[in-house]
């Protein structure tokens, strides 16, 4: 409609989007999730028309204008969101508390629980006594518009006066006052709507004809003698699935042959979820021409300091800018486990999340128990999942019987059907011998030994540090040897190139040749390796990390053992970090040296390790609690400490010259420059941070390596500095 083309919803030097034309957007996508969700869809609806419609205020349409949030002048606190709710007279009674939802929270918590400087409404309420004139001033002059726009969609107007307004915004307030602890489906709804229409603009029908499609997995109906879990039958009426067996076993066909619906598939590493995308693409792109399988990565909302010059400024598009891969409605989702957290911790977006995977078909495969407290977020993951009716699908070749059998409380052993392989067959699971050898150093007459036979060699460290001595080291010692170094601190691009050098040309590889990795090649790289040194691990840890030696699976006949060398332990906690050096000793322990590792005592070995479940470590954090949310609804957490202190890579760096490519690029190429990084490589070095994308720090070209330099060994973290 022409007549209301000047009122804005979004602004910036590429683009702009007319309040009209988001509405637009928002509705078509909040009808389609209503409908999928089991919601009332005119509610939905008028939920959708009404979120945005304070954007009509005179007060946002000129700060649209110029970058007021990073400007010297300190501007009163105006919330767009908070202005559309003057006309919530005009929403029936009866869906009035509904649209309430959606609306007045879609963008900030009603009352922060963390940062008061987040303005929610309660927040302003509190201590702005002008909370109300700022956001009608102009009432007579652009509530008409906003009329205006409100029955170009169809809703019922009359003249309200300023005094109507401002009785509505105060039965607003003390609605949200009364509210009690729990969640919002509408709100979830709306944030989903909305998050899903900025991202897509004016492409959002087309795609919202790929949401919410259950994909076709008949390709992994495979069967094979060598593959022992494609035998089993996985048709059996209870609901959820806990399958144990060895890598290689075929763990992950069945667990998707035991899927229904969508799927949501986790992992434990950014690396591995990378290598199953890449998977299930393939395998599924004939069934599935038109599949909508996402990627989720890692990305770093951290923002330094409202006030930081050296915080690069961002435009109103890019503050709403979300990528596809965190958008509802995916076929199937790859992402690891913590990615999910939210759901636990009431971060921000739970509530859409929640609604995402509400009946959904959730894999956790290999799940891992490197620590207490990563015991704790899985445990109350599956606690929070099984609550929402979602079907859980548990793969794992290293967990304790003790982890184990808490998992079976949780979902009822009755409804779970648990697969395991007998003895005998573990038996043709015996692939390595282990040797214990004092250090790295006393193994040169084994590399060259391997070097000399033409054999594939792997070397894993537990740290980034540590790995790329290595290779600079192997790369004097062997300098006509073909070798890599690959961990998590490269470029994404850099990264899928190494990853694809992995699979498809070291590990196809007839001559001699050296991978220097980090715990990256842990889960789901489907890669077969000759001689493996490692670095001495949590038992679970270890055992991943054999699957990647001799892995390809032959007949009884043609079966051979391959070598194992694990190394020392570390003798300080500090340098067993992330893992604790008192489970690195055990499990160190419990290991044969000189011997056969034998999968059918594996299981004995991990319950030796791991003889204790410390799971109340992150109940104080949790605030999904005896079946529900101990939090006022329509609020949320910005984050969650316990995530922060674990040692994730959290945030992300670009180098200097890679700043300007990845601020004109598109979402999808923006991730191809980032470097994921723990925080505290990048907090507190004064270094530049852009706000668009995932906000990456801005780190010197010198801190950065190149594939095609002398020495290609990533990101240098010495030089991370101003």
């Amino acid at each position: 409609m022409k007549k209301f083309n000047h009122i804005l919803a979004k602004n910036s030097n590429t683009q702009s989007i007319t309040l009209i034309e988001h509405t637009e957007h928002v509705i078509c996508s909040v009808e389609v999730f209503a409908d999928y969700l089991g919601l009332d869809k005119k509610t939905a609806r008028s939920g959708a028309i009404f979120h945005d419609i304070g954007k009509t205020s005179s007060v946002f349409q000129e700060r649209l204008k110029i970058d007021y949030q990073h400007s010297k002048i300190n501007y009163e606190p105006f919330r767009h969101e908070l202005a559309s709710l003057l006309f919530i007279n005009l929403v029936d009674e009866e869906i009035r508390s509904q649209i309430i939802d959606m609306v007045v929270a879609h963008h900030k918590s009603i009352l922060s629980l963390e940062n008061k400087s987040a303005f929610g409404i309660l927040d302003l309420y509190e201590n702005r006594e002008d909370y109300f004139e700022l956001h009608a001033k102009d009432w007579q002059n652009w509530s008409k518009e906003a009329l205006g726009i409100l029955n170009y969609f169809g809703v019922p107007v009359r003249q309200i006066s300023l005094e109507e307004a401002e009785e509505s915004f105060e039965n607003v307030v003390e609605y949200c006052i009364n509210k009690k602890s729990g969640w919002s489906v509408w709100k979830g709804l709306l944030i989903g709507a909305d998050h899903y229409a900025s991202a897509m603009n004016y492409e959002v029908e087309n795609r919202l004809k790929k949401a919410f499609q259950i994909p076709i997995t008949e390709y992994y109906n495979r069967e094979s003698s060598l593959f022992p879990l494609s035998l089993k039958e996985t048709q059996n009426h209870k609901k959820h699935t806990l399958v144990t067996a060895p890598t290689g076993a075929g763990k992950t066909d069945f667990l998707i042959r035991r899927c229904k619906g969508r799927i949501f598939y986790t992992l434990p590493f950014q690396a591995s979820i990378n290598a199953m995308y890449e998977r299930i693409r393939d395998d599924l792109a004939k069934d599935n021409p038109n599949l909508d399988l996402r990627l989720l990565h890692a990305s770093s909302r951290l923002v330094v300091g409202k006030n930081n010059s050296n915080q690069e400024t961002e435009s109103e598009q890019d503050k709403q800018e979300k990528d596809l891969q965190n958008l509802i409605g995916a076929a199937i989702k790859v992402l690891t486990p913590y990615q999910m957290a939210s759901v636990v911790f009431a971060t921000k977006g739970f509530e859409t999340m929640l609604l995402d995977l509400k009946n959904c078909d959730i894999i956790l495969d290999e799940i891992h128990t490197y620590s207490d407290v990563s015991k704790a977020i899985v445990l109350k993951i599956i606690e929070v999942l099984h609550h929402f009716g979602c079907r859980l699908h548990i793969g794992t070749a290293t967990m304790p019987s003790k982890l184990y059998n808490s998992i079976l409380e949780i979902l009822g052993k009755e409804n779970v059907y648990e697969i395991k392989l007998a003895s005998q067959e573990l038996d043709d699971f015996d692939r390595h011998i282990i040797h214990k050898p004092d250090s790295f150093e006393s193994l040169k007459t084994v590399l060259d030994k391997a070097i000399d036979e033409n054999q594939k060699i792997l070397i894993v460290s537990n740290k980034v540090l540590r790995s790329q001595e290595i290779f600079k080291q192997l790369a004097k010692d062997y300098p006509k040897t073909d070798k890599m170094l690959i961990h998590s601190r490269f470029k994404r691009k850099d990264r899928n190139q190494l990853e694809n050098d992995l699979k498809n040309r070291f590990n196809k590889s007839l001559k001699a040749c050296i991978v220097v990795s980090t715990q990256v090649v842990e889960v789901s790289l489907d890669i077969n390796f000759d001689v493996m040194i490692t670095d001495a691990a949590p038992l679970d840890a270890l055992i991943q990390r054999f699957g990647r030696i001799n892995r390809k699976r032959k007949s009884t006949t043609e079966r051979e053992l391959k070598p194992i060398y694990v190394l020392p332990p570390p003798r300080s906690q500090k340098n067993s970090n992330p893992y604790s050096l008192e489970i690195i000793q055990k499990s160190y322990e419990i290991l044969p040296n000189g011997e056969v590792f034998k999968e059918r005592e594996a299981q004995q070995k991990i319950d030796f390790v791991f003889d204790d479940l410390q799971t109340h470590t992150i109940e104080q954090n949790a605030k999904f609690k005896n079946e529900k949310f101990q939090l006022k609804e329509l609020t949320h957490y910005d984050s969650s400490v316990i995530l922060q202190t674990m040692q994730f890579d959290s945030s992300c760096c670009v180098t200097e010259s890679d700043k300007e490519n990845y601020q004109k690029a598109t979402r999808d190429k923006r991730i191809e420059y980032e470097i994921s990084v723990p925080s505290y490589l990048v907090e507190n070095k004064g270094l530049r941070q852009l706000k668009i994308g995932n906000y990456p720090f801005v780190i010197p070209n010198k801190a950065y390596s190149y594939l095609d330099s002398e020495e290609p060994i990533g990101l240098i973290q010495n030089e991370i500095k101003n």
